[in-house]
């Protein structure tokens, strides 16, 4: 169970990461100021804190599948 929940981890983590806009504009030209999670500034922090709260999960599920007691 932990594995397919590490597996989809590592696709949403992929796919956060690539969505993720550049500090030059990247997507953001593409649109308007407002964005589906509110203003651009509010997005860019919450896909912040939800991609390093994936690495350090991603991290932790790594290590308890490589320790071996």
């Amino acid at each position: 169970m932990l594995k397919l929940v590490w597996f989809v981890l590592n696709i949403f983590l992929i796919s956060i990461i690539f969505i993720r806009t550049p500090n030059n504009g990247g997507l953001a030209s593409l649109g308007t100021k407002t964005d589906i999670l509110g203003s651009p500034n509010s997005a860019e922090k919450f896909l912040n804190r939800l991609t390093w709260g994936l690495i350090v999960t991603y991290l932790l599920l790594a290590v308890k599948f490589n320790v071996t007691f």
